[in-house]
């Protein structure tokens, strides 16, 4: 580029040297340097068409005997360098640029501007920089240029070049800067913010109490700025009822009735609102005595609680399905009890094993409708029906299955088979329309030596998910995938950053994918790479953060564990899409798995509960405040060398949205955590193995 610039300063000067023998140029600098650079196109313009091309430029380059001077470069490069619309051809405005003669400016007060947009509506960024013969405008994102990547929801500059943004969502949001082709200094930055209506979900819809006890009612909402949330009984607003009965927690999202009486009994409207929208949703609460069962009394205390509100756990033993309030295992299923409809037993005695024991590698909950969960040596999937708790069939599949992912969006349960235990020969298979649990077949894809799938999560605000990710762990790239037709779209490289893909997270907010990596020997820890979802570009390394990537389920929170440094760094995400570090905690856990829990007494608020590797403790980390809190003494996990299908050995399970409940496993017992309270709950012993666990909510 040094050569490139001199060839340039080269041919002001010879134009400088032929303008001096006819009259010297007046004006000032820029003027005459403009004045300069038009006289040279004249020249070079040897047919008049208003454009210079290869062969003139050339001819040039004969005429004056100069190819001494150039060094590397020719002119041919003016058009390999600043052919800007990459025509084959130089215009006059394009050689200004090239010569940067032209007079730019930006309004102080306009160098930043802020843009609201509310979620699913358009915008248009406009660049306040002006100019006579003003350069095309270049548009970037997280320093990644937009105008030639051809994005469906960022696809016309318009004849102004404004930035138009089709159907904004959460992932557009974020910083925004233009500038003149040519002319980088002077930018101006675009913050869009976007606002998002409440979506909210009450729990439980209904519920039935005796005279006496207390009664809860939650409610969750979720929206940009976040929504405040008021409630009425019977379309009346509570506020001044409030009382030593009646109490608000958590900004609202609980309402506490202790010593309920009849007179309680109504409808409960949640209502969220922020400026953007309004959502509502009721919780009726009925009170009666205990001898009257209303239909009420049945749904709430016979049905919904006989299936639903359980933590459902695959061990050696076979299923042990936990109601955790109580610790009372409500149903045990053994290894011996036969499947429904082909009356083979759930799991095979293996030849001169006394014991009959089950192995399981990954479950998944379908719809509250069905869990689906792998036997690796057995080649197949089981399909348990929930409201039955029973196992209702089998599906054969490739050797060894030891991932499933469910795919929400399209009902769809993705499997990751190894081909056997050293994965010689993985596989991805796909079981559509999961949540029929009728005729169910599997598509094979394509898909090479797959390692691992990412698939980010639904929440309230974000309900459909288009794409997944697939990775090697031995190669610096990550394959796109579109999740309704089962194909690759692109590969994004990271061999720039030397990134091998061991695990990723997202943050809707901003649109953020988190990748944890590695290097090719294993032994170096990477920084975090960040991928921007709007460009599928890398947009860099997430500062000095390494270990494994966790995301709330609201995209607030980003907690990254080192399992070797020990090291738990806490990041926010803000409603500007803007990445920022929290607190760092040091701690001596080897951690295996992190969940997330509302917090009980701050509305937007989490804990997080980590198990680890090796040690008895589980850590408790209150994120708002960094208060940091450790249950001792739960037994040892799971070794690593009896776990092989991930690296987490002891993981940790939350109870949902509205749980209170947290259960990890330990290498023959289980223990479930109070998350309100924070203490440990109780131990379920003589269940071996649990480290494939599933939540099943209201049914």
């Amino acid at each position: 580029m040094a050569d490139y610039n001199r060839l340039k300063n080269i041919l002001l000067d010879l134009q400088a040297n032929r303008k001096k023998q006819e009259s010297s140029p007046v004006g000032d600098t820029i003027s005459q340097k403009r004045a300069l650079v038009e006289d040279m196109f004249n020249y070079l313009d040897i047919n008049i068409d208003g454009h210079l091309d290869s062969p003139e430029l050339a001819q040039f380059t004969k005429n004056e005997e100069l190819n001494e001077h150039f060094l590397d470069c020719s002119m041919g490069d003016l058009l390999r360098f600043d052919d800007y619309n990459m025509d084959g051809y130089l215009t006059l405005p394009e050689l200004y640029t090239a010569f940067q003669v032209v007079q730019l400016t930006l309004d102080q007060n306009k160098e930043v501007s802020v843009t609201t947009v509310t979620v699913g509506l358009s915008t248009v960024l406009t660049c306040a920089i002006h100019g006579t013969l003003r350069p095309p405008i270049i548009w970037k994102r997280n320093g990644v240029i937009l105008n030639f990547l051809d994005l469906e929801d960022i696809n016309d500059f318009g004849e102004d070049n404004s930035l138009y943004i089709t159907k904004v969502t959460t992932i557009h949001m974020g910083n925004y800067t233009c500038h003149a082709y040519g002319y980088e200094d002077l930018y101006q930055t675009h913050i869009l913010q976007v606002n998002v209506p409440p979506v909210i979900r009450v729990y439980p819809e209904t519920q039935a109490q005796e005279p006496g006890v207390s009664a809860s009612l939650k409610c969750h909402a979720e929206g940009i700025p976040n929504p405040k949330i008021t409630w009425l009984k019977n379309g009346i607003d509570i506020m001044p009822k409030l009382s030593k009965q009646l109490t608000l927690i958590a900004n609202g999202s609980e309402l506490h009735i202790s010593n309920v009486r009849y007179e309680d009994t109504g409808a409960y409207t949640c209502i969220a609102k922020n400026e953007v929208g309004v959502d509502e949703d009721i919780s009726s609460l009925f009170i009666e005595d205990s001898a009257r069962k209303t239909l009420a009394n049945i749904l709430w205390r016979e049905e919904g609680l006989s299936v639903g509100n359980m933590f459902y756990v695959f061990s050696d033993d076979g299923i042990t399905i936990i109601q955790p309030r109580e610790c009372e295992i409500r149903r045990q299923i053994k290894p011996s009890e036969r499947i429904l409809t082909s009356y083979e037993e759930m799991c095979r005695q293996t030849e001169g094993d006394p014991d009959q024991l089950c192995l399981w590698s990954s479950a998944i909950n379908v719809r509250e409708k069905y869990i689906f969960v792998s036997q690796p040596n057995q080649n197949r999937v089981l399909i348990i029906d929930i409201p039955m708790q029973k196992v209702k069939q089998t599906i054969q599949v490739d050797p060894y299955p030891a991932k499933l992912l469910y795919d929400k969006s399209h009902d769809q349960v993705w499997i990751l088979s190894w081909g056997d235990i050293n994965k010689s020969h993985p596989s991805l298979q796909v079981i559509s329309e999961a949540s029929t649990g009728e005729g169910l077949h599997i598509i094979r894809t394509d898909f090479k030596d797959v390692d691992d799938l990412f698939i980010p999560p639904t929440n309230l605000i974000i309900n459909h998910i288009r794409f997944g990710f697939i990775f090697n762990k031995s190669k610096p790239l990550i394959h796109k995938i579109d999740l309704e037709t089962v194909t690759e779209i692109k590969t994004i490289s990271l061999k720039n950053t030397s990134c091998i893909p061991m695990n990723m997270a997202y943050s809707h907010l901003g649109g953020y994918y988190f990748v944890q990596c590695k290097a090719n020997n294993s032994l170096t820890t990477l920084s975090q790479v960040i991928i921007d979802s709007v460009t599928d570009t890398i947009i860099g390394v997430n500062g000095d953060i390494t270990g494994t990537p966790y995301v709330s389920s609201d995209g607030r929170f980003l907690v990254s564990t080192d399992a070797v440094n020990g090291q738990i760094r806490v990041q926010t995400i803000t409603f500007q899409g803007e990445i920022k570090l929290i607190y760092d905690l040091q701690t001596n856990l080897q951690i295996s798995d992190v969940t997330f829990q509302s917090s009980f007494t701050e509305s937007n608020q989490y804990y997080i509960y980590a198990a680890s590797h090796l040690q008895t403790d589980v850590l408790f980390v209150e994120l708002s405040s960094g208060r940091v809190d450790m249950l001792k003494n739960l037994k040892d996990p799971v070794a690593q060398k009896n776990w092989p299908w991930n690296e987490k050995n002891r993981i940790i399970k939350d109870s949902g949205l509205f749980g209170q409940y947290i259960l990890t496993p330990a290498k023959d017992s289980l223990f479930l955590i109070n998350g309100r309270q924070s203490v440990l709950h109780c131990e379920v012993s003589g269940i071996r193995r649990g480290n494939t666990v599933v939540w099943v909510g209201e049914v």
